[in-house]
């Protein structure tokens, strides 16, 4: 991955194409980022999502190859969005971890970086909860020196049933995505909003900014800007959409 390539297809057919959705302030409503999610276009199996193919792709390097299609297309939609006028902070790419781990890791991103006119700042790698299984020291680190250059990094899925939640704690992110399995308990009994309460809290102390996904209605905010959660994801926020559709009212 070390040069730098625009090739997007596979066989004549766009192998990734990428959906947005935006991640808003909750006090404001306004976007605050966007949040990019991948569909596999396969010839055999049709189109799968995410949770059909990632963790088949990361056991080989596959996974590196889609990364870098991902990568250009969330690069090249940063540009649209922003002579469409847009104001947002970063927009978001899933990171495999057998990426994360490659040596030449910050040098292949700073050279696309470079190539297609994104500062650095602007980018967010997602990466799964997955990683808090890991414990891995070196993980970690890779994280931090990809932060020291100045990219942001986002925890997906946390809270989620079976999440080590403690395990936050030995990895640098900027921002951790609360998991819509926790969202989706509120409102029920006082235990359950006390224990999204304590995620949040546990987020920050951890000195990471928490976002609530799968947030449903104006409820479910109100409850999550009073525990000390500023952004939300989900359908109150906005679907995710291809590109092209990605349009300020005016527009559409």
């Amino acid at each position: 991955m070390d040069g730098v390539s625009t090739q997007t297809t596979v066989d004549g057919v766009r192998a990734i194409e990428l959906h947005y959705r935006v991640i808003r302030e909750m006090a404001t409503g306004q976007q605050a980022f966007f949040q990019s999610r991948a569909q596999l276009n396969t010839s055999g199996l049709g189109t799968l999502m995410p949770e059909n193919f990632r963790q088949v792709a990361e056991l080989s390097d596959q996974c590196k190859e889609l990364f870098r299609l991902e990568l250009i297309q969330a690069m090249e939609a940063h540009n649209k969005f922003l002579e469409r006028e847009f104001q947002f902070g970063w927009m978001s790419v899933y990171m495999p971890l057998r990426f994360l781990m490659e040596y030449s890791a910050d040098r292949t991103l700073l050279k696309y970086c470079e190539k297609y006119e994104v500062p650095v700042n602007r980018l967010c790698f997602a990466i799964s909860d997955r990683i808090l299984m890991k414990g891995n020291k070196t993980l970690s680190t890779a994280i931090q020196n990809l932060r020291n250059r100045g990219f942001h990094f986002m925890l997906t899925d946390f809270g989620g049933d079976g999440c080590p939640v403690m395990r936050l704690k030995d990895f640098p992110v900027d921002y951790v995505m609360l998991s819509p399995e926790a969202i989706h308990n509120m409102g029920r009994t006082e235990r359950s909003d006390s224990a999204v309460r304590s995620l949040i809290n546990f987020i920050g102390e951890m000195g990471a900014t928490p976002i609530a996904d799968g947030v449903q209605d104006i409820h479910q905010t109100e409850a999550l800007f009073e525990f000390g959660c500023a952004y939300c994801a989900g359908k109150l926020a906005g679907k995710y959409m291809a590109e092209r559709y990605v349009r300020k009212k005016s527009e559409n």
